[in-house]
């Protein structure tokens, strides 16, 4: 499943339209924890997180994760999503809460450990 194609499973908007929203989604998570997220994160993976500084753009890229996806409609300053774009990496905003968005990829096939 590519990034684009979770957009209207989780009512959610791009909040970098440049970046790449063709990579494919190979597994989900959610973390707050970035030194968690370090140690367990992984390329292809749609992190869901409440956090929204400049250091999840750095853990999400040294990853190579899929996309970023902020829920319950939080936002994210202008100049974290500007490097975001930057460095090609989707950052998604969903009115949704991390449990249901993480309920709705995991119904749609997107699994913890990956496809």
């Amino acid at each position: 499943m590519k990034v684009k194609e979770i957009l209207p499973l989780i009512e959610a908007e791009n909040m970098t339209p440049s970046a790449d929203a063709e990579k494919e989604i190979l597994c989900g998570y959610t973390c707050d924890l970035l030194s968690w997220v370090m140690a367990n994160g992984r390329e292809g993976m749609a992190w869901v997180t409440v956090q929204t500084h400049m250091n999840v753009i750095a853990v999400a890229v040294l990853a190579e994760m899929a996309c970023v996806i902020l829920p319950e409609n939080i936002d994210m300053d202008k100049d974290v999503l500007a490097k975001a774009e930057a460095e090609g990496l989707c950052v998604l905003k969903s009115p949704l809460s991390g449990y249901e968005i993480c309920g709705r990829l995991h119904a749609a096939g997107v699994s913890d450990k990956g496809n």
